[in-house]
């Protein structure tokens, strides 16, 4: 489903990321960074702190949460499969390089249907998908300092579930153009860093306040 004023196309096998060609009238670009002059509300710099608090979290293989998120996954992933235990050899089978998911990661390729032949590290992509949104939006600084970062405070004041969106968002992103391009593991890092320009432009525009607003937000939907 495209939302109300936003027009989406697909490009098979350009590189021109389908996030890219997201249209929408009236949206104006910051061009200037005299816009970074800003103070923080109180619920941005609480939520802020709050979000630098997660992404301070190490894995914690102890820890009854980390260890249900783990459960979890397996069971999204093989909801008709009994898992074993936390160590168990069918990790092996998701793509975890050891039978303890908590010592190391691996990639994960979907072993049925046409694209299982150039599939994304599934895993990987998660991963680094996670440490690009952190590094894009200066998310470990008091005050991030670059224009995405601080428009990305305005979707933490509406929400702040914005960061959990926007990293499915991401993926959702990456996922379109990967499947656009056919393209190889070898072009994982390009891809990556397409997605990254698509949405830098996204959180630079000026009427962007709710993480809704975020042109390629329509993706989540189609």
């Amino acid at each position: 489903m495209i939302r109300q004023g936003v027009k989406a196309d697909v490009m098979v096998g350009s590189r021109t990321l389908i996030g890219g060609i997201f249209r929408r009238s009236g949206l104006k670009r910051f061009e200037s960074n005299k816009y970074l002059d800003y103070t923080l509300t109180p619920i941005q710099k609480e939520r802020l702190q709050k979000l630098q608090e997660r992404l301070n979290i190490p894995f914690d293989e102890e820890s009854l949460e980390h260890q249900k998120a783990l459960i979890d996954l397996w069971y999204l992933a093989y909801p008709d499969v009994k898992l074993q235990g936390l160590t168990s050899e069918q990790w092996k089978d998701m793509g975890w390089q050891g039978v303890n998911p908590s010592t190391d990661f691996r990639l994960l390729f979907k072993q049925s249907g046409e694209r299982a032949t150039w599939e994304y590290p599934f895993a990987a992509a998660g991963i680094n998908i996670s440490y690009m949104l952190i590094q894009m939006l200066d998310l470990y600084s008091v005050k991030p300092k670059c224009l995405p970062g601080a428009n990305f405070l305005r979707l933490l004041e509406d929400t702040e579930e914005a960061f959990d969106i926007l990293y499915c968002v991401t993926f959702a992103l990456m996922d379109a153009q990967w499947l656009a391009m056919r393209a190889s593991y070898m072009e994982f890092k390009e891809i990556l860093q397409i997605t990254r320009a698509q949405l830098e432009r996204e959180l630079s525009l000026e009427d962007i306040y709710r993480i809704q607003d975020l042109p390629a937000y329509n993706i989540l939907d189609s």
